[in-house]
């Protein structure tokens, strides 16, 4: 995410109580795919989880974005 939307996302986020808790979320989704990526040799149970956080980070961001896009008027 580019500097200028991260600046409107904390801007809105005060007022914006989606939009805060998909952010807040979107964090959590990368804390976990960070700790995750660190295995050197996942199993199939993990690579599962994997793809399943990288889906529900992918829908939030696109979530994130129409709202962003919303207050931009695009």
């Amino acid at each position: 995410m580019e500097r200028d939307e991260l600046d409107l996302l904390h801007s809105l986020a005060v007022g914006h109580d989606e939009l805060r808790h998909l952010w807040g979320r979107h964090q959590a989704f990368e804390k976990d795919l960070g700790r995750l990526s660190g295995v050197r040799h996942p199993s199939e149970a993990e690579r599962r989880q994997i793809g399943k956080i990288k889906r529900m980070k992918l829908r939030g961001k696109e979530r994130i974005q129409a709202i962003l896009d919303a207050h931009r008027g695009v």
